[in-house]
Parts: C-alpha cells; sequence; structure tokens
C-alpha cells in the first residue's frame, strides 16, 4: 500500500499499463521531461530553440507548444519534478486521467496567453521549462486542501502565500513589472482552468464551475466541508501510518530514524482522538 496518495476515485484509472507498470497523465508528463533532459544531454544547443517569447511567435511558432520541454537536468530541476510528480498524481487520483489532461493542456495554455498577452502589450515575458507548471500545480493542490499539514505541521495555506509572496518579492527586486502582471493574470486564468475541470469546488466565486444546461449541485455545508476535509486527513494518515508499519514489518523498528519515530507517535495519538 502507498501512503503518498489519496486513494483514487473511480476515473483515476491509468491509460494503459505496461506489466505492472501504470501510465498515468501525470507520469507521461515526467517522462517527457526526463526525455527532454536527455536530447538536452545530446545536443546542449537544442534547448535554446525551445523555449517561448512574444518576440518568437511570429517565425517559430512551435515554440508556443515546446517551452515545457526546454528543460537542463538540474538537483533543482529533479526537485521541481518530483514536486510535480507528488502533487499532480494526488490531484489525478481526485479527478481522474482525462480532466487530469484537460488540467495540464489549460495550465499550458493559461501561461501561454498571459506571457503573450503581457509581452505584445508591455513587452518582456519568456517561458522555459516545467517550473511554473510545477509551481501552478502545487498553489492548485493547497488551495483545495488549505488545511492539510506540511513540514513542522504547517497549514498548506501558508506555504501556499510564503510561495506566491517569494515570487512577488523576486519579480519586484528584478523591476519586472511586465512579471507581476503575467504571474497575477496566470494564476486568475489557471483558477478557472481549475474550476472547469471539477477542482476548486469551495471556491464559488470562481467562474467556470456550472455549465449550462446542467442543473447546479447542491452546495455542501460548511459542516459538510469540514467533514471531507477531516476524513481526506484521516485516510492520509492511516496511509501514512501503514508505510511506516510496512517498514517495520520488513526491517524490523531499529529501521527507523527519530524523526520517523516521533511522527509514528504522533499518527497514532492522532488517529486515536478521531
Amino acid at each position: 500500500m502507498s501512503g503518498l496518495f489519496a486513494a483514487r476515485g473511480p476515473s483515476s484509472e491509468p491509460w494503459f499499463r505496461v506489466g505492472r507498470f501504470e501510465v498515468t497523465t501525470t507520469l507521461a508528463v515526467v517522462v517527457l521531461v526526463v526525455a527532454s533532459w536527455i536530447v538536452w544531454a545530446a545536443t546542449p544547443d537544442l534547448v535554446f530553440s525551445l523555449y517561448y517569447s512574444p518576440e518568437t511567435m511570429g517565425v517559430e511558432l512551435w515554440r508556443l507548444v515546446t517551452w515545457p520541454l526546454a528543460n537542463q537536468p538540474s538537483l533543482w530541476g529533479i526537485l521541481n519534478l518530483f514536486f510535480f510528480w507528488y502533487f499532480a498524481t494526488n490531484l489525478e487520483n481526485t479527478i481522474g486521467r482525462t480532466r487530469m489532461l484537460r488540467l495540464l493542456l489549460g495550465i499550458w495554455a493559461s501561461l501561454t496567453v498571459a506571457a503573450t498577452v503581457v509581452g505584445l502589450t508591455i513587452g518582456g515575458g519568456a517561458l522555459a521549462g516545467i517550473g511554473m507548471i510545477q509551481l501552478v500545480i502545487l498553489l492548485i493542490w493547497i488551495a483545495e486542501y488549505p488545511t492539510m499539514r506540511f513540514f513542522f505541521n504547517i497549514p498548506a495555506w501558508v506555504i501556499g502565500v510564503v510561495l506566491v509572496a517569494l515570487q512577488v518579492l523576486m519579480l519586484i527586486a528584478a523591476r519586472s513589472p511586465e512579471g507581476l502582471l503575467s504571474l497575477a493574470l496566470s494564476l486568475v486564468l489557471v483558477a478557472v482552468v481549475a474550476r472547469m475541470v471539477g477542482l476548486l469546488t469551495a471556491y464559488p466565486w470562481i467562474p467556470g464551475g456550472r455549465r449550462a444546461g446542467r442543473p447546479r449541485s447542491p452546495r455542501p455545508s460548511r459542516a459538510q466541508r469540514s467533514q471531507a476535509k477531516n476524513e481526506q486527513r484521516r485516510m492520509t494518515d492511516r496511509e501514512r501510518l501503514d508505510l511506516l508499519l510496512d517498514q517495520i514489518g520488513e526491517q524490523g523498528i531499529h529501521s527507523l530514524s527519530s524523526s520517523q519515530r516521533r511522527e509514528l507517535l504522533r499518527l497514532r495519538d492522532r488517529l486515536r482522538g478521531q
């Protein structure tokens, strides 16, 4: 049993399997990025023909599509890809492979449109690599589960505020008003896309949640939303506890680090309290 992800929904099956290996929408993107690293190693100059900026749009239209593949292998790039895989897989388990594909295409389109509009209006703007897509996926996950706990028991929403604030401060330090405008427009467009694929349902003021010709689903009460969030946390706690217990069963209690032992005690106490 995996302790990393939320339980799969009924529509979250992979596209296909190779033996026991499941190919999901998220994994397909990860494979493409790893392939782009291999291509970069063979032809390092190729990456410069993949990034996108509005100045290149008129003569090199392929850059509209290829900019997420303009990656160079690095420690930060590996971390970006890991976080993308982790949080995107969690979201895909919730909404399914097809809507996850629509979400990723919508994020790509949102970032491209924002960079193009800002670049053609006031200049500047460029897109390259998976990093910005990873950040957006993380922010969507945080908006979906704002009370989930990160490191040192910090709520997810606090991490989200810090990440956005860091982006804003870096753009201010770089004296980049076009970057600030592009970031703001990107987040607005991405929020609408996420709402359209069935995420961010706790934010009814975001457009895109209701489609013409379909009746509005009854909005869950605050108590129901709180119960659902608590159930999600309990499920995640149980999965993490199972993972630690599996490790003890296979390698013995001495295989746990001191931090894992403390986590085991916290999970036990929290689940007993619930």
